[in-house]
This record gives C-alpha cells, structure tokens and sequence, in this order.
C-alpha cells in the first residue's frame, strides 16, 4: 500500500492553535514595551524642563517665580520657544509646571500629559518632582 506524506487536518490545527496561543501572549507584552519607548521621550523632555527651572532659580534665586503652571506661561521665563517640546508623541500642551518653591531647597513638580493622537496609550501620564523621582498618574 502507498504511502502518502504529509500532515494531517489535526496536526496542522494544532500548529495554528499554538501559534494563537502565543501570538495572544506576546501582543500585549510587545505593546507595552512600544508605550514604555514613547515615554521615553516624555521623560527626556520633563528632564530638559528640570534642568531649565535648576538653571531658572540659580539665576534668579530668592525673586524666583513662574507666572503659572501651563507652558504658555512659563516658557518664556525658562527660555523655551513655541514648539520646542514638541516631538513625535508629544507637544508643548503636554507640560505642566506646579508646587514650584524657590525655597531653598527648590521644589517643583513637572506633569506630562498626553494629548497627541499618536502618544502612548498607558498610563496617562508622568510626573516629575525636583529629586528626579518619576510617579506614574
């Protein structure tokens, strides 16, 4: 009797079951590390923003204040231009500024938001308090 070679209907089934089971496991761990790369670049910016407020209150020093929390307010006094903070997933409406205190020790707190069509998904947002601590909203 001949031979024929081959898979079966169930064995080919069973790879394609597998093949599910695995791609439903690593769908959402891959998309989590795409959100964690695109709050990187949040977080770059929140740091530029805190490097600029150190440099803000060294200068200024005890007459040191911002005139609000929103970027349109503070940007001028921290030295940003319109546009500046602006990347691929973020943008300047991103950033805000509060409980700043010259002190010393200088306080601050930076809020990074998203409202980009593209920004990551989770979470929804960062902050940034002036030990470098990061907090997740």
């Amino acid at each position: 009797m001949l031979r024929e070679k081959g898979f079966t209907l169930i064995e080919f089934m069973v790879v394609i079951l597998v093949v599910a089971i695995l791609a439903a496991v690593a769908i959402p761990i891959m998309r989590g590390r795409v959100d964690a790369a695109k709050w990187s670049e949040g977080k770059a910016m929140a740091g530029t923003v805190a490097t600029a407020l150190r440099a803000f209150a060294a200068e200024e020093g005890k007459d040191a204040a911002l005139t609000g929390i929103a970027f349109s307010s503070w940007n001028d006094d921290l030295g940003f231009a319109e546009g500046e903070l602006t990347g691929t997933y973020f943008n300047d409406a991103d950033f805000t500024i509060s409980d700043f205190v010259y002190g010393p020790p200088l306080e601050f707190t930076i809020t990074v938001g998203t409202s980009a069509d593209n920004a990551p998904a989770t979470p929804d947002g960062y902050t940034l308090d002036n030990n470098g601590d990061w907090k997740e909203q």
